[in-house]
């Protein structure tokens, strides 16, 4: 994933931080992401789950509101309306940057911020929510016993997760002034509620009247055990990939040239996360997946790793190669499986007197199915051998190593 910082001008003037998330290959839709109530555009969940939205070819968009994060401003001075108005802007600065928005997605009160905000995006088509609030004042919950302070001073210091903000009377006002069922209602857009039945936050009631309050076509997808933040990497993971899937029904999916995609015949992959061993993998363009270690080799465990894959290709093209062949002499096989095991053994086993060193060892279990002669079943386990990925394995290979220009 490749990433751009750049800057916009928010509702009072103030200069507000952003960052773009781009795809290795072709752009194909923009997204705006608004993060939680006093987080920011680099919480992990906002990360991840825009990383997961680039590798699928959607570039993302996600800033600090006023006053938060790197942005500048106060944010004593903001509230629920102005974070709508910062989302507006910002959406219009992506359209400037690169095309406006067509996936909108929000995350607690910037969930309810993006519902708010939506009816005056034109561009977008499609909205997600995750652990939204259905009501603003909900927010006041985290700050109840300082309410009212907040009244009669007209302000007070709050804490918030460890760290300390100033709520203002006239945030608490604006948050029970709104009425979000009109603006859900109205927004002409589909909706797309994630929520987790568990979350402690944000009750999953208020996913309830979220829905209820839209109209179709309007989904809901369950989170499960996750958490409020969706800390978890694998719950930010499984949410992307809800959201692009999801969304790619609704947008008008354009390849801009702006980088260009993979060509037919190359595989493109790069890290989808620098501090872990996590890998975007995009071939031609058209097919995302996930390559990774296990935890004791100090990854994720997110994705198959690099021997996986390799073992996989030779399983499907032992697979393919031999329903083909029983195609082409109409033999009766119903069905075939293959599994794949991969081990290193020093090369006395394979050749005694004559291995030296360790050598790879790729493991086929076939198994056919179907009314099969003994000299059908012979036919075809010789046929397992003439597939192409074998015959690549079983010979000696060139691999040519070039260096490109940094060209980022």
């Amino acid at each position: 994933m490749k990433s751009e910082r750049l800057t916009f001008t928010g509702h009072d003037g103030s200069t507000l931080s952003a960052r773009l998330d781009l795809p290795e290959g072709q752009v194909c839709a923009t997204a705006l992401f608004a993060h939680c109530f006093t987080c920011s555009k680099d919480i992990p969940a906002a990360r991840r789950i825009s990383s997961r939205l680039a590798s699928q070819g959607i570039a993302v968009l996600r800033f600090d509101f006023t006053g938060l994060g790197h942005s500048d401003g106060e944010f004593a001075n903001t509230n629920f309306t102005t974070n709508v108005a910062d989302l507006i802007l910002a959406a219009r600065a992506l359209g400037e940057k690169l095309m406006p928005p067509q996936l909108l997605i929000g995350h607690s009160l910037g969930g309810a911020a993006m519902l708010k905000a939506a009816g005056n995006i034109p561009t977008a088509q499609a909205v997600a929510t995750i652990g939204a609030p259905f009501d603003p004042a909900h927010v006041a919950e985290n700050f109840a016993a300082q309410l009212d302070e907040i009244r009669s001073r007209g302000k007070a210091q709050v804490d918030l997760a460890g760290r300390s903000f100033t709520i203002c009377e006239h945030f608490l006002d604006d948050i029970a002034a709104q009425q979000m069922g009109p603006a859900i209602r109205e927004m002409k857009k589909a909706l797309l509620v994630l929520h987790a039945p568990r979350d402690t936050v944000v009750g999953i009631d208020n996913a309830a009247e979220i829905f209820a309050a839209a109209m179709h076509p309007k989904s809901f997808v369950t989170l499960d055990d996750a958490d409020h933040l969706i800390s978890r990497e694998t719950d930010a993971e499984y949410v992307a990939d809800t959201i692009a899937t999801w969304a790619g029904r609704y947008l008008d999916l354009v390849e801009e040239d702006f980088p260009q995609h993979a060509p037919d015949g190359v595989i493109r992959v790069s890290e989808a996360d620098a501090s872990g061993l996590l890998q975007d993998v995009n071939i031609a363009g058209k097919h995302h997946m996930l390559a990774d270690e296990p935890l004791e080799m100090g990854g994720t465990d997110l994705g198959p790793n690099p021997y996986q894959f390799l073992a996989a290709g030779l399983g499907a093209c032992t697979t393919m190669t031999l329903r083909i062949y029983a195609r082409h002499k109409n033999l009766p096989l119903e069905h075939v499986s293959v599994e794949v095991t991969h081990d290193k053994r020093h090369g006395e086993e394979i050749t005694p007197g004559k291995g030296t060193g360790k050598v790879d060892v790729f493991r086929r279990e076939i198994r056919l199915a179907g009314d099969l002669s003994e000299t059908e079943r012979q036919s075809l386990l010789r046929i397992a051998d003439r597939c192409p990925v074998h015959k690549t394995l079983h010979s000696a290979s060139v691999i040519e190593t070039v260096l490109r220009p940094d060209d980022t």
